[in-house]
């Protein structure tokens, strides 16, 4: 496979990634969480007393990647599956981050960088699944 140089950003990548890393840094640093998207989008859906911060973090998630691509760079949405194969592979994403408790935000950028061994399994779990996936539906 060759690199896409007309597509190839690693500039805003590596910004990207400075930030996702700013951000778990601050949540742990001011509020003693982990930094886990699943577990944090699932606890909104129960009516919890603490769920503040929770929302902010979630609608500060949205709301910068609209700034971001309405600023910076424009997003052109482009479907390559059917809505009922979206609709299922959400589901199956979420029946995931249920068994594995939890996502590749909180094990595979807050999990290795703690060296939590769990995390690190989850994490190569999650990465094998996603390259059989991709070698069976590509």
């Amino acid at each position: 496979m060759q690199i896409d140089w007309a597509n190839f950003t690693p500039y805003m990548s590596l910004g990207g990634g400075v930030l996702i890393g700013l951000a778990a840094v601050l949540l742990m640093a001011f509020q003693g969480r982990i930094m886990g998207i699943s577990g944090i989008a699932a606890s909104v859906l129960q009516s919890r007393p603490d769920n503040h911060w929770r929302m902010s973090f979630l609608i500060g998630t949205l709301a910068g990647s609209a700034l971001f691509a309405a600023i910076v760079a424009p997003v052109e949405l482009v479907m390559v599956a059917s809505l009922p194969v979206l609709v299922i592979a959400g589901l199956l994403v979420g029946i995931g981050t249920a068994l594995g408790s939890g996502c590749t935000s909180g094990h595979g950028i807050c999990g290795i960088s703690r060296f939590s061994v769990r995390s690190i399994g989850a994490t190569c779990v999650f990465v094998f699944t996603g390259m059989v996936t991709v070698f069976f539906v590509a």
